[in-house]
């Protein structure tokens, strides 16, 4: 499989600024929270989703590329190519509807399983900020290599899952921080790992159903990684072959320093 190209991360950049603007035009729309159909994933479609998906696939015309689309809301989209462009429009999009500012568009160029994506970019919605990374080629923020937080003994911050549906694990986590975020929205918390501002992150949720899809993580998966982070399962189990598709959902423990990860595992924090 080729690397991916400068062209290829570029296409990606103008997506992302595109949709961005439009989900900023979209702010005086009434109805951008009124749900307008049921997404490929069995998820409500809300009318911000629709207006950033639709933005993604026409600025795929206009870039003249054929990559296949997969898309929380539209499901797998043929487009006659042999590469995969895995879609989140809005991540986060419960935060974009309510006005807290955490939300990012996602998209991650791969093929199959998200041990093979190429290149991935998280581009935050409110303040422009842009994390990405090429495999074996590093992750950045904004030009700015990025390297994981060397974990230092109770003075951690987790991004932790918490709510209603999330498990008991989760909130056992969260009791061994010094502090703990939890931003709802995926691809923005796992680059705070990814960046150093959190030792690591933690989403699982009681019912395998309301955890993340691929379209959540695919783009700040390769982030972490190529930022010398580590990202399984709750349970510890690699993601490498996880499918590109929505049938699947995973829970997430993600972290910056491995010591870390071996810590939480051996003292029983999981």
């Amino acid at each position: 499989m080729p690397r991916p190209t400068t062209e290829e991360l570029e296409i990606l950049f103008r997506i992302a600024y595109a949709v961005r603007h439009t989900v900023r035009q979209s702010g005086a729309t009434p109805h951008r929270g009124e749900i307008v159909a049921i997404g490929a994933a069995g998820s409500p479609t809300e009318e911000l989703d629709r207006i950033a998906e639709a933005q993604v696939l026409s600025s795929l015309e206009e870039e003249g590329v054929d990559w296949n689309v997969l898309s929380e809301e539209a499901g797998f989209v043929q487009r006659g190519g042999s590469r995969l462009l895995v879609v989140d429009p809005v991540d986060g999009s419960h935060n974009a509807l309510r006005g807290f500012p955490m939300s990012t568009v996602s998209l991650a160029l791969g093929q199959s399983t998200l041990g093979d994506i190429d290149v991935g970019v998280v581009h935050n919605l409110d303040n422009g900020v842009t994390h990405w990374a090429e495999r074996g080629h590093g992750a950045f923020r904004d030009g700015h290599r990025l390297r994981t937080r060397t974990w230092e003994a109770r003075s951690e911050l987790f991004c932790v899952n918490l709510g209603r549906h999330s498990t008991p694990r989760a909130a056992h986590l969260a009791e061994k921080g010094r502090r703990v975020r939890s931003l709802g929205c995926a691809s923005l918390e796992l680059a705070m790992v990814a960046q150093g501002s959190a030792d690591a992150y933690f989403f699982e949720n009681d019912n395998e159903g309301r955890n993340l899809r691929v379209t959540d993580i695919a783009a700040a998966y390769l982030v972490v990684r190529e930022a010398g982070g580590g990202i399984t399962d709750a349970l510890q189990h690699s993601l490498e072959s996880f499918a590109l598709n929505l049938d699947q959902r995973t829970s997430v423990f993600a972290w910056g320093d491995p010591s870390f990860a071996r810590h939480a595992v051996s003292e029983g924090y999981l």
